[in-house]
């Protein structure tokens, strides 16, 4: 299952979370209405785990550039992005980089609108719905889920917390691919608790 972290902007706290062996995915930030918000090049950055770039209803030379800045891996699109803007950007990209889709779930509505999304992305994030692009820190109901019949692996975010590892555990879909979390693993905006963060993964 993939672990990705999110949310992560501090050298030592990066170097400290790129340690902990489980993790496989590291989100940075680019959106300035987040207190997560990146915006210069950490003086570390990951080695072991790969690197997420999350933009939000971003000017697509922005990503381009942000790629060969801070060597992304993977481009999470986490806005309103439509399908045609995913398909220009991954024309764009290099051919190795791979492209996530944030969708909000509710109830069924947002797993519907998937459709549209599966032959421009690699991955989709399923979010709880909010008015914000930032997440609410709530949870969805996962069993909304069992009606995802993509073919596009997910993960699943929104207010996953420490104690969370039995349900997560409990809970499958033969798309269902990892997990994402962020505020719910934090002591500060941007700043992980990595004791907890060790603890959470060590059920798996």
């Amino acid at each position: 299952m993939i672990i990705k972290v999110c949310g992560m902007r501090e050298a030592e706290n990066i170097k400290d979370v790129d340690n902990i062996d489980a993790v496989n995915w590291m989100g940075f930030i680019f959106f300035p209405k987040s207190k997560r918000h990146v915006e210069s090049l950490p003086s570390y950055m990951p080695r072991n785990s790969k690197r997420v770039g999350v933009f939000v209803n971003a000017e697509k030379d922005d990503i381009l550039t942000k790629c060969h800045e801070y060597g992304f891996d993977i481009i999470q699109l986490h806005g309103n992005e439509d399908a045609d803007y995913c398909q220009s950007l991954r024309h764009l990209l290099d051919k190795s980089i791979k492209i996530i889709k944030m969708i909000q779930v509710s109830d069924n509505t947002g797993i519907r609108s998937v459709s549209m999304y599966e032959d421009v992305v690699d991955y989709f994030l399923f979010e709880t719905k909010c008015q914000s692009y930032g997440g609410s820190g709530t949870q969805f109901d996962w069993n909304i889920l069992e009606q995802y019949e993509g073919s596009r692996p997910f993960l699943i975010t929104g207010g996953i917390t420490p104690d969370d590892a039995e349900k997560v555990k409990a809970f499958h879909h033969p798309m269902f691919a990892g997990i994402d979390l962020n505020s719910k693993f934090e002591t500060s905006p941007a700043f992980k608790n990595v004791e907890a963060i060790k603890a959470f993964v060590a059920n798996f």
